[in-house]
């Protein structure tokens, strides 16, 4: 652990001057205590891929983190202070055992990406809603069954929902203001369970719904498809 230590020290002092420190891959058990030293002007904090099981309950106290980075470890819990990084922008939690999301993310007015992949989530978390800023919304790969009807409040532009085990889809789904892509890729939905407002009536032009119960050749029969494929070829006209 002395080297550790002392190459932490070396980080710290960088951090101090740049706002940044990244730490990763170096076996850490637990949060480095010796951030506080840092506490005032980190900004970008990476700690991914090392053994933290925990993070400590006044994390809210890093107020100007806009990055923060703690992929492939092993927390089961997000404390509920993590609400007050008033400033956050990116946080990255995948590849972890989380189960729920706090409901103090609400606060997290600044966030556009949130990457919570190959989690244990099993409900949608419905905290990430009416966060204005938020653009990317990344849930693949946890316990998700349904997608319930307060998602029309979500703000993101696109979510991922690959590689859960949904099978029912709110059609309110369809009232998300911003949502462009929509990602459910290897599910288990069935083709009745598309709803037909998200067709008609979203602002939907990117819709993945490969892997599910059905076969997707068969949904240009879905009533209001034709509405979604003119979306679908606007915009990769746009993009050509």
């Amino acid at each position: 652990m002395g080297n550790q230590a002392g190459s932490l020290k070396k980080h710290l002092e960088t951090a101090e001057k740049t706002g940044a420190l990244s730490f990763t891959d170096k076996g850490l058990e637990k949060f480095p205590p010796d951030l506080v030293k840092v506490v005032g002007n980190l900004r970008n904090l990476d700690l991914s891929n090392n053994k933290i099981g925990s993070l400590p309950q006044n994390i809210g106290a890093f107020k100007m983190m806009k990055t923060l980075t703690l992929s492939k470890n092993k927390l089961s819990a997000i404390p509920e202070d993590l609400g007050k990084l008033s400033k956050l922008e990116n946080l990255n939690l995948s590849f972890n055992f989380i189960q729920s999301v706090p409901n103090s993310f609400q606060q997290l007015k600044h966030l556009k990406e949130i990457t919570l992949s190959h989690n244990q989530l099993t409900t949608f978390p419905l905290s990430l809603l009416n966060l204005k800023q938020l653009a990317i919304v990344d849930l693949s790969s946890n316990r998700l069954t349904s997608v319930p009807g307060q998602v029309g409040q979500m703000e993101a532009t696109e979510l991922v929902l690959n590689c859960n085990q949904i099978s029912h889809l709110a059609k309110e789904v369809s009232k998300c203001p911003r949502l462009k892509t929509l990602r459910l890729e290897e599910n288990c939905l069935a083709l009745d369970s598309i709803p037909t407002a998200l067709l008609t009536e979203s602002g939907v032009s990117l819709l993945a719904l490969e892997g599910n119960l059905f076969d997707v050749k068969k949904l240009d029969e879905v009533e209001g498809f034709d509405k979604y494929m003119e979306r679908y070829t606007a915009v990769k006209r746009k993009l050509d």
